[in-house]
């Protein structure tokens, strides 16, 4: 058979896949694209498949079987989207047959950005799993945390990461089997691991699983909502499909096909257990047919040779990222001349940091910026190319307009009512639409809280103008964003607390230039504390970007409402006069 006749084969098998899809298409309603009422839609309608989120990626990922999906630019490891297709179906057999998983069970997957990570994630979902991502960065505590949360009966991790992995698991009460991936040629097995390749290249002659309802759970992250310690996000199979065929409807989609001989290339340097990184910067990209350059963490040498080395085309980002291509010495211009588009997300970039990186990249380069959450999985809305340039002034500093099948508004802060704000009013951004979480694991009084009525409560404050275009300058929620990375201030209350000379704590987020925040204690103590020792107590407990490098001052008393709820505006606000004074 010639290597065209085949190719017409799978676009034709390709388009029968589409064909079945529309068959289980369920239309979502979307209000007119103006501001009805004072809440913000689009007027496009489009359908959502009905189908799982394995059988979406692999069926628009099929025509690209031959392009190389995921390639470490440290090892060379390299798979197409074949074999990532092929590797998954083996693998979601063998989590069935000989792992003895059930549809709705949940595993842990505690990898870094890597080849493997699409096929771990995607073997489960076509198992009917559940995938709990981690962060690769996390202490044994914090991932025992998430393990006995998630009640996850299988961990996927690197041999780096093993021991740590071993030690969370150790303090379960069942033991749980270890799936472990070498990411060097000499690495050895840990003891009691299982390999992760004789996995997933072992062909067992058993039927296909019926695929995962649209309703079923898929992802299950973890995120501290608006306040509070990290919750479990219920994001199912419809959730996640919806979010992608809103991102790549033409209208909002800037990637092109591979083809031919061309095919995009972008840095897999957001984390992909961050639901930024998964969605829009990993499994969306194995629909486009576009070659992602893993990263398993970010360092200033490793990122510079993927972006001298490699035609990248498009870069995910975090506003510290910009700044970093912006202003570091060793980013030099040359590197810039294949890329197109940059996507800024996971925190606000102001409109001079905008600018700043333009005038370097050159005037080729078009940057955008979206907003979302991980409960909304995670795209709610988008600046697009075609309203660069039609709305320039617009899109400086804005997060866009509202995706399709999405409606927002803004409502000020403990309005029951819900009755949205109009232009230029500040107030609190709701959420309503396909991509918004079934709620939070095993948490019906948080799910309910951050409900009014239909709409998601995001926690953040913002502002739209009379042409719908959207702006966030201030958060309700307590997080802390550290580069990005989520910090929730309980969490670490909660750690300093555990210190048998610290009373009482409290932690707020201060700006910093490098990071956007970075976290700031305050604590009552009992007796001459040394707050080196505090600090060094919290950090062997958390991942680096936790700890606490805005300080740690001891004070009389934490200020407390009269329900015993700590003031944390009151502190920040304390310490930002203190700087300004």
């Amino acid at each position: 058979m010639s290597r065209s006749l085949l190719k017409r084969l799978v676009i034709l098998r390709h388009q029968k896949y589409h064909e079945h899809i529309l068959k289980r298409c369920v239309s979502v309603s979307s209000c007119k694209n103006n501001i009805s009422n004072n809440i913000l839609s689009n007027t496009e309608k489009i359908d959502i498949p009905r189908v799982s989120l394995s059988e979406y990626v692999f069926g628009k990922s099929e025509p690209y079987g031959e392009f190389v999906a995921f390639e470490c630019p440290l090892t060379h490891l390299k798979y197409t989207n074949a074999e990532v297709r092929k590797y998954s179906r083996n693998l979601s057999k063998i989590l069935r047959a000989k792992l003895g998983l059930n549809k709705g069970d949940v595993v842990l997957i505690y990898l870094p950005n890597c080849p493997q990570f699409p096929i771990a994630t995607l073997g489960c979902l076509e198992a009917g799993v559940i995938a709990s991502t981690v962060n690769s960065l996390y202490t044994a505590d914090e991932v025992f945390r998430q393990l006995k949360d998630s009640s996850s009966k299988i961990i996927f991790t690197t041999c780096d990461l093993y021991a740590t992995a071993a030690k969370a698991a150790s303090a379960l009460p069942k033991k749980i089997p270890i799936i472990c991936i070498k990411t060097k040629p000499e690495q050895l097995l840990p003891q009691g691991a299982i390999d992760f390749y004789e996995l997933i290249k072992t062909t067992l002659d058993i039927p296909d699983l019926e695929p995962p309802r649209f309703e079923d759970a898929a992802i299950l992250p973890y995120s501290s909502g608006t306040t509070g310690l990290p919750k479990g996000v219920r994001l199912t199979h419809g959730n996640i499909v919806a979010n992608l065929t809103q991102s790549s409807h033409p209208s909002v989609d800037f990637f092109e096909s591979a083809s031919g001989n061309f095919q995009e290339v972008t840095p897999g340097v957001l984390p992909m257990f961050h639901i930024y990184g998964f969605t829009a910067a990993t499994i969306k990209l194995m629909t486009k047919g576009v070659k992602v350059v893993t990263l398993p963490r970010f360092q200033p040498e490793t990122f510079i040779d993927v972006l001298k080395n490699y035609p990248i085309t498009t870069i995910f980002a975090a506003p510290p990222l910009i700044l970093f291509l912006t202003h570091y010495p060793d980013v030099k211009v040359e590197y810039f001349k294949t890329l197109k588009n940059v996507m800024s997300g996971a925190a606000p970039l102001g409109a001079s940091d905008e600018e700043k990186f333009k005038e370097k990249a050159g005037k080729h380069v078009s940057i955008f910026q979206g907003y979302g959450l991980t409960e909304t999985s995670p795209v709610v809305s988008l600046v697009t190319p075609s309203l660069t340039r039609q709305f320039p002034n617009d899109c400086k500093g804005s997060i866009g307009r509202v995706l399709l099948n999405t409606e927002i508004k803004f409502v000020k802060l403990d309005d029951k009512s819900g009755t949205a704000l109009p232009p230029h009013e500040k107030g609190e951004l709701l959420v309503r639409g396909p991509q918004v979480m079934e709620g939070y694991h095993n948490n019906p009084q948080a799910t309910k809280d951050t409900f009014l009525g239909d709409w998601f409560r995001t926690g953040d404050m913002g502002h739209y103008n009379e042409n719908g275009f959207m702006f966030i300058t201030d958060r309700v929620k307590e997080l802390i964003k550290v580069r990005g990375f989520q910090v929730a201030p309980a969490e670490l209350e909660e750690i300093l607390r555990s210190h048998p000379k610290v009373a009482d704590a409290a932690v707020v987020g201060i700006p910093d230039e490098i990071s956007g925040e970075v976290p700031r204690a305050y604590i009552q103590t009992k007796g001459d504390v040394d707050t080196k020792e505090i600090y060094h107590f919290v950090a062997d407990k958390v991942a680096k970007y936790k700890r606490l490098e805005g300080g740690i001052e001891v004070i009389k008393d934490i200020p407390k409402n009269a329900s015993g709820k700590i003031l944390r505006r009151e502190l920040k606000d304390r310490y930002l006069s203190e700087q300004n004074a």
